[in-house]
């Protein structure tokens, strides 16, 4: 981490600065093709407790219809098949537990809801900066991810889908938070 910030000066809450957030993903596609996405519309918050991080929070509400994977056929295709935007317009992380792994790691616990079904993930979460910027908010950055088996939550298309592309997906993410005054 490239502070000198206490854990306990860390303590507050904050929002996400989503002009400097990236949440993506990546997918194999027909055996060895990596497919990376984003999406682009995303809002949330996270409660930090330097000295107590079991106490910490984290929420996260993604635009589904917001993915971003730069070829305009396969997004269309990823929002209305697999995602079903019109009718799932939010893709939802609920955090329920915060675990130290290290210094400055973090076992998140939380729902994920895609398509209407929720189900628990562990987050692996590294916090790598805490600054005061120039206008004197304290800015934190977290990075991780999660891999997931995207058929848990009905994203799928037919069954020529499983073989073409990897049920396996990870998330992952490049989060800077904004302490609230």
């Amino acid at each position: 981490m490239s502070t000198t910030i206490s854990p306990r000066e860390l303590t507050g809450d904050y929002v996400i600065d989503a002009a400097h957030t990236r949440i993506g993903f990546v997918a194999r596609h027909t055996l060895s093709t990596r497919v990376r996405g984003q999406f682009e519309e995303f809002d949330g918050d996270v409660r930090l407790h330097g000295d107590h991080p079991s106490e910490s929070a984290a929420r996260l509400t993604i635009r589904s219809a917001s993915l971003q994977t730069r070829q305009r056929q396969r997004d269309d295709q990823l929002r209305s098949t697999f995602l079903d935007t019109d009718k799932h317009p939010s893709i939802t992380f609920t955090s329920t537990g915060v675990e130290p792994a290290g210094d400055t790691a973090y076992k998140v616990t939380g729902d994920l809801t895609m398509r209407g079904v929720a189900k628990p993930v562990t987050l692996t979460v590294e916090l790598t900066a805490a600054e005061t910027d120039s206008s004197g908010d304290l800015r934190v950055q977290f990075r991780g991810g999660v891999t997931i088996n995207r058929n848990d939550w009905g994203v799928n298309w037919n069954a020529a889908t499983s073989v073409l592309v990897s049920p396996k997906v990870t998330l992952e993410f490049d989060v800077i938070a904004v302490r609230l005054p």
